[in-house]
């Protein structure tokens, strides 16, 4: 098993969380980012940087994950993406998607996005709280208990 990071838009201290895991579990963690993206000296953690454009780190990712491989992101099209590929995807506010919930999300997200560009004002996902953050850290450890 292997962790994929979609790192563009990931949180530092989701970012941080994982580099602990990797060190700690010995499972090799990598982001994927169409910029360079620092990480700390492991065997563990490497990172990979794309070039520049729409999807491209996204599908980056689709191409590398193996089934059982973990994707972290809050791309909710990448999520499906990797399930579809019997992969599990892992947002950075520790909900898990599934096979059996992805669809709905999706639906909901693209819903979301119909109303965006027909010029209501739907606001944004609220700022990482603390909440949000041990919520990853402990979904990331059931994960890993689970699967490694």
């Amino acid at each position: 098993m292997k962790i994929w990071v979609d790192a563009d838009a990931c949180p530092v201290v989701v970012k941080e969380i994982l580099f602990r895991a990797a060190k700690r579990t010995e499972i090799l963690v990598t982001l994927v980012a169409n910029q360079h993206i620092k990480v700390p000296h492991s065997d563990f953690i490497k990172s990979i940087k794309v070039s520049a454009g729409f999807d491209v780190a996204d599908n980056e990712i689709v191409k590398r994950v193996s089934d059982g491989d973990l994707v972290i992101t809050s791309d909710i099209p990448l999520a499906a993406e990797v399930i579809e590929k019997g992969g599990h995807a892992l947002n950075p506010r520790g909900e898990l998607y599934s096979a059996s919930t992805i669809k709905s999300i999706l639906n909901m997200r693209d819903f979301m996005d119909t109303l965006r560009g027909s010029g209501v004002q739907t606001g944004g996902p609220p700022p990482l709280s603390q909440s949000d953050r041990q919520a990853f850290a402990n979904h990331l450890d059931t994960f890993l208990t689970r699967h490694a």
